[in-house]
């Protein structure tokens, strides 16, 4: 019997937990091997919970997104948001906070406190680890690990894509011993209409200055699929009357450049044409409203 026939396969849920900008959805990205969950170097970027899955020969491994851990603001979206972190570090098998090579700062102790309390294996990634210098690392790694009873350390660097195989290896041993939880071909547990939102609210955030993404949303009001083309009419929700002339730019050229940069990867992703519409609405305090949060998909 081969090696193979032997190996007891494993799979389970694993959160990635951390302060904003860390890196957790390039990480996300990268150990999916494809863009799930979007990026950009402001925080509040990852607003929603999302699963991404990496598939190997003896594991699946079901990684959970979360939103950096909301602390500067209170309103119902940031309420929201550290809901969804509550809810995936109860739910998963494994908790792995995710932190910058060279930084461990209050707000990165704090989490780690916290994650330590909840009585599950407890991994830290430390990422960016290609900025600092080796004889650097070592102190720094020695530092961090008096900080809580990791079950396992390990410096990463999620936008170069090194130390992925021994995070995962990492990992592994902690998981259920059980079959896979999806099919071998499932990439996420988010919908097509779902990325479409993610991906337009990613190029408002990476084309507008620092304060109009906070009062930023996006939602899909029509998702219209056929074999070779998808067409998607999108609106992007802000809460001052200013920020929509911003968003909408001199002659709408700043509207069309974010739709175009947003239609590209929706191409990528979806593997055909999107013919994509896009129009701004005025919605004034959206982010202390509940219900509307709510029906945005929050939990």
């Amino acid at each position: 019997m081969t090696e193979a026939a032997n190996t007891v396969f494993h799979a389970g849920t694993i959160a990635l937990l951390g302060r904003p900008n860390v890196g957790k959805s390039t990480l996300l990205n990268a150990l999916v091997g494809t863009k799930l969950s979007i990026t950009s170097r402001k925080p509040q970027t990852t607003r929603y919970r999302i699963q991404g899955i990496a598939n190997r020969t003896d594991a699946q491994f079901v990684f959970v997104d979360t939103p950096g851990f909301q602390t500067r603001f209170r309103s119902a979206l940031n309420s929201a948001m550290n809901r969804g972190i509550q809810i995936a570090q109860e739910e998963v098998d494994v908790l792995v906070v995710v932190i910058e090579a060279g930084r461990f700062d209050t707000a990165d102790r704090d989490i780690v406190s916290r994650m330590a309390k909840v009585g599950k294996p407890l991994i830290l990634a430390v990422n960016k680890s290609d900025r600092i210098r080796p004889p650097e690392m070592l102190p720094f790694l020695r530092e961090v690990s008096q900080a809580a009873g990791f079950d396992a350390i390990v410096p990463i660097s999620a936008q170069k894509r090194k130390g992925l195989d021994a995070l995962l290896k990492a990992i592994r041993p902690y998981l259920p011993a059980q079959s896979a939880l999806h099919a071998e071909d499932a990439l996420t547990d988010r919908s097509e209409r779902f990325l479409a939102a993610e991906f337009l609210r990613e190029k408002l955030f990476r084309t507008l200055g620092d304060e109009v993404p906070y009062g930023v949303s996006t939602v899909i009001e029509k998702f219209e699929e056929s074999p070779r083309l998808y067409r998607i009419f999108a609106g992007i929700l802000v809460d001052k009357e200013p920020h929509k002339a911003i968003v909408i730019g001199k002659q709408g050229e700043q509207l069309k450049r974010i739709a175009t940069a947003a239609r590209l990867d929706m191409e990528r992703m979806f593997g055909r044409k999107v013919h994509l519409e896009v129009w701004v609405k005025v919605r004034h305090g959206w982010q202390d409203d509940s219900e509307f949060v709510k029906s945005l998909g929050y939990d």
